[in-house]
C-alpha cells in the first residue's frame, strides 16, 4: 500500500539549522521536591523522571518570553547562519504546539519580529510533535516546484506554565496514583526554540540535500495523548506501544519502497525518554551509538526536539553522511526523512 506515503525531493537543501536554549535550568529533583508530599501520601518513589525517563533537567523561558519570541529568536539565528537576505524568504511556517491564543497565527508575530518581506507567505502548521518535519516536507515541495527559493521553518515551545499547573494540581489532597501517572509525561516536557532555513540545492552547493522520506498514519490511536496549555493526559504505556507499532510500519514500508536506511550514519529521533529511545532502536534495528540525545538535559521539546538535536549534533556530521530524521507525533503520525549532509 503505497498511497502517498513515499515522497522524494529533487532540488532542496538545508542551509542552516539552529536551536535557541531557554535560560532557566530546572532539574527533575525540583519536581520531586515539589511533589514529595504527594509521593509520600501515595507511597510513590521519587526519582522516576531521572531513573526511568532518563531526564535530569529541562529548561524554562522567563515569564516575559512568549512562544513566538522563542520561535523568532531561533529564526533569526538560522537566517544569520544561512547567510541569506531575509527578503529572499518566500515562506515562513511556525510549527509550535504551544500557543498563547487561537488567532491570529503565531506565524504573523514571528514574521513581524523577523522583519520578513510582505511577499513572504506565512502560516502555522500543527501536527503535535511531528509538525516541524511535516513543514520541512511542505517547504521542500514548494521549493522543488519553483514557487519559492527559500523557506524558514520555526518552532517555539514553553513547558513552564503547563508544568507549574500540573504540579499544583498533583499537590492537592484528592490526587490519586492514577492521576500522577496520567500526568507523568507532562513533567518530561522542555522549553526551547528551533529553526531551519531551506533553499534551492542548485543555488546552494554548500547545503545539505533533502532526499525524501516515508510517512504513515495510525489515527486509530488518536486518544492516547490529549493536551492543552493547562495540562496533558497520557496513557504512557499504550502510547509507547502504538508509537513503536506505527514507526515499525513506516520502516518496513520504506524498505519495500526502496529506501536503504539500515546503514545510515546518524539517526536523529524525536526525543521523548530513555525508555522510548532504547525500545525504538531495538524495534528498528538501529545502533544506539548512532542516535544523538538531547532529552537528558532538555526534555521533550515537542516539534523542536528533532531540529534542536540536529543543531546540537551537526558538528559531528561529515560531508556525505546520511542522516535520518525520525519524527513521530501523538495521534499517531510518523515521518522519516533522509538528508545527505
Amino acid at each position: 500500500m503505497r498511497g502517498n506515503t513515499t515522497f522524494q525531493h529533487t532540488n532542496t537543501s538545508v542551509l542552516s539549522v539552529e536551536a535557541a536554549d531557554a535560560p532557566i535550568v530546572v532539574p527533575s529533583s525540583q519536581f520531586d521536591e515539589a511533589l514529595s508530599g504527594t509521593y509520600e501520601r501515595l507511597g510513590l518513589r521519587a526519582g522516576l523522571l531521572e531513573e526511568v525517563a532518563g531526564i535530569f533537567e529541562r529548561r524554562w523561558w522567563p515569564d516575559d518570553v512568549s512562544y513566538a519570541d522563542a520561535a523568532a529568536l531561533a529564526g533569526d539565528q538560522a537566517i544569520r547562519a544561512a547567510g541569506i537576505d531575509r527578503d529572499d524568504i518566500g515562506l515562513l511556517i511556525d510549527t509550535s504546539v504551544c500557543r498563547a491564543h487561537l488567532e491570529p497565527s503565531a506565524a504573523v508575530d514571528v514574521h513581524r519580529q523577523l522583519g520578513l518581506s510582505t511577499a513572504c507567505l506565512n502560516f502555522d502548521l500543527a501536527n503535535a510533535c511531528l509538525g516541524f518535519v511535516n513543514a520541512m516536507h511542505l517547504a521542500a515541495t514548494m521549493i522543488d516546484s519553483g514557487h519559492i527559493t527559500h523557506a524558514l521553518v520555526v518552532d517555539g515551545e514553553g513547558s513552564r506554565y503547563t508544568q507549574e499547573a500540573t504540579i499544583d494540581r498533583l499537590s492537592r489532597e484528592e490526587t490519586t496514583v492514577a492521576n500522577v501517572f496520567d500526568e507523568f509525561a507532562t513533567l518530561t516536557l522542555g522549553s526551547g526554540g528551533a529553526a531551519m532555513v531551506l533553499g534551492r540545492a542548485d543555488d546552494h552547493p554548500e547545503g545539505h540535500r533533502i532526499i525524501g522520506g516515508e510517512s504513515r498514519a495510525g489515527t486509530q490511536y488518536n486518544d492516547l495523548c490529549i493536551g492543552d496549555i493547562d495540562g496533558m493526559q497520557t496513557d504512557t504505556k499504550a502510547l509507547l506501544d502504538a508509537g513503536l507499532e506505527i514507526a515499525d510500519a513506516t520502516w518496513i514500508t520504506a524498505r519495500e519502497n526502496g529506501w536503504d536506511w539500515a546503514h545510515a550514519d546518524h539517526y536523529v529521533l524525536h526525543q521523548i525518554s530513555q525508555v522510548h529511545t532504547q525500545l525504538m532502536c531495538k524495534q528498528l534495528g538501529i545502533d544506539p551509538d548512532l542516535v544523538p540525545l538531547s532529552f537528558p538535559m532538555r526534555g521533550n521539546i515537542g516539534p523542536a526536539s528533532i531540529p534542536t538535536t540536529l543543531a546540537r549534533h551537526q558538528e559531528h556530521i561529515r560531508p556525505g553522511d546520511t542522516v535520518i530524521l525520525g519524527g513521530i507525533g501523538s495521534g499517531i503520525n510518523t515521518t522519516a526523512t533522509e538528508l545527505r549532509w
